[in-house]
């Protein structure tokens, strides 16, 4: 009886639905720790200033080195090229991803309870916490990232794919608006129920979702595994006096990766996206406060707020129709030319105008997050190219997932040391010490873009506000033209794919 009611569960949710629903699960508790882990520890645990930055150095480097790490612990039996006889099937390959999520997706939980309960010394439960939390969350997101690759290889059903996250992550935005009912410093009991129903419906979800989509495919991977065994018993499609290639080394990875000119084309434009993405994050309160505070009343700051958080999730889902038509390649340099054009009309429209400002704030974080959400689209090409070119056994998505976060991260610590460094320079602003320095660049310079007085630190932030964007859109376009993985290359190299793993892949009719 347990066994019909599990199956016929299967049977009314499709790949996609489950594949996208992971997403939710993951986005309700990384949502809720952005926004509050540095107030909780600043305001209520009351870290040390010290501690705080030994801690946030240390997880900066923990947080650069995981992702690759993670990644060739979980990808480097695939490296090595096709042996005859020793295929791993991608079903088997899903399964695995699978169950690696099925552990880590509770831990990653449970990981995200630690910050919400004193239990030791601010400075040290504030470094455990952040690591433990982190290493969960690579693990999640490197698996989940890695199946979209694993799954599917048409742009089509990739599509599909990524479709249902944006729907499933732009619910999961809602747990911002939940938090707002039970944040609260002076009584913290509330929000920390808050928190644990959050993970105990995280964990429920993570194991339920896995256990389904672990049932389907293992349905896949017995039969394939039956005729393996059967070929091997006849020798059949075994070669004679044949020795297995020794694996690829890191050294050798690395070297291959440096020669795919795709790859590093990417890499320096996605480095520049990061960058821009957590400037955003990072000034968004800056900008409001400065350039909107004056003419706009809380309600409508918090409502851009909101905007903010749920309209890049919301507004993905038109870029996928968009990349099902025209392709991925086309969507992301619209993107980047709509960004260099807002960003040029509102430098020349000036920073008087307050409703073009509100509109031109909000769209400029919007587009950069939908544009960030894209290229796990485009990194899941670049593992077809890997395979393809380097002839591997089994595409090694997750570790060319971990290596592109490796060398894009640099951006989020580039974003508010030169976002600082910028509006001290041209403002003599200092966050640190709340006080203009005696020498400002833009002391004594007219407000150009709209020919009244503004004062300096107004200037200098609306100056901020729309060179940024343009300076990044000019690199992007640059870096993007180079890129040459799309039309019929990209055709051609999913066709060979899925001609050298025909009779392995995953039949995603049901996607």
């Amino acid at each position: 009886m347990k066994l019909r009611i599990w199956g016929s569960w299967q049977g009314v949710f499709s790949t996609a639905l489950l594949y996208g629903s992971l997403a939710l699960f993951t986005s309700i508790l990384h949502n809720v720790f952005l926004l509050y882990y540095v107030e909780t520890f600043v305001s209520i645990y009351k870290i040390d200033k010290i501690s705080f930055w030994v801690g946030e150095t240390i997880f900066l480097i923990w947080n650069s080195l995981n992702d690759p790490l993670f990644g060739w612990l979980s990808d480097r039996t695939f490296l090595s090229s096709p042996q005859t006889g020793s295929q791993i099937t991608s079903p088997e390959v899903v399964l695995k991803r699978l169950q690696a999520l099925s552990r880590n997706g509770p831990l990653f939980a449970l990981s995200f309870l630690a910050f919400w309960v004193a239990w030791t010394r601010p400075g040290l439960q504030f470094l455990v916490c952040l690591c433990l939390y982190d290493g969960f969350l690579t693990m999640v997101d490197l698996h989940h990232s890695a199946l979209l690759a694993d799954l599917a290889v048409s742009a089509t059903d990739r599509t599909r794919l990524n479709f249902h996250c944006s729907v499933f992550s732009a619910l999961g935005s809602f747990s911002v608006f939940l938090s707002y009912c039970f944040w609260d410093k002076e009584n913290f009991f509330s929000f920390r129920l808050f928190c644990v129903a959050l993970a105990a419906f995280s964990i429920l979800g993570f194991f339920i979702v896995s256990r389904l989509l672990q049932s389907h495919f293992q349905k896949e991977v017995h039969p394939k595994q039956d005729e393996a065994l059967m070929l091997k018993e006849l020798s059949v499609g075994q070669a004679p006096h044949t020795h297995p290639e020794k694996p690829v080394t890191i050294g050798q990875y690395l070297k291959q990766l440096s020669k795919h000119r795709n790859f590093l084309w990417f890499v320096s434009m996605n480095l520049v996206q990061v960058f821009h993405c957590h400037f955003n994050n990072n000034f968004f309160p800056l900008f409001l406060e400065h350039l909107l505070s004056d003419n706009i009343s809380a309600s409508t700051g918090s409502i851009l707020l909101g905007i903010s958080y749920i309209a890049p999730h919301l507004n993905n889902l038109y870029f996928l129709t968009l990349c099902q038509r025209y392709g991925v390649y086309q969507v992301i340099r619209w993107l980047f030319m709509l960004k260099l054009g807002l960003s040029v009309a509102m430098l020349l429209a000036g920073a008087d105008h307050i409703y073009l400002l509100c509109i031109f704030i909000a769209s400029n974080r919007v587009f950069t997050e939908g544009t960030c959400k894209l290229l796990k689209l485009v990194i899941s090409d670049l593992v077809d190219e890997d395979f393809v070119v380097n002839r591997r056994q089994q595409a090694a998505s997750a570790l060319l997932f971990g290596m592109v976060a490796l060398l894009t991260k640099p951006g989020q610590t580039f974003a508010p040391l030169i976002g600082t460094w910028l509006l001290c320079v041209y403002t003599g602003y200092d966050i640190f010490e709340r006080e203009p320095a005696k020498d400002s660049s833009l002391a004594s310079v007219p407000d150009i873009a709209s020919g009244s007085g503004t004062q300096p630190l107004r200037l200098g932030c609306f100056y901020m506000l729309v060179f940024v964007p343009i300076t990044c859109a000019l690199l992007q376009l640059a870096a993007w033209s180079r890129f040459t993985l799309h039309g019929r290359k990209l055709q051609g190299i999913k066709a060979l794919r899925q001609g050298a793993q025909h009779g392995h892949l995953i039949d995603v009719k049901a996607i």
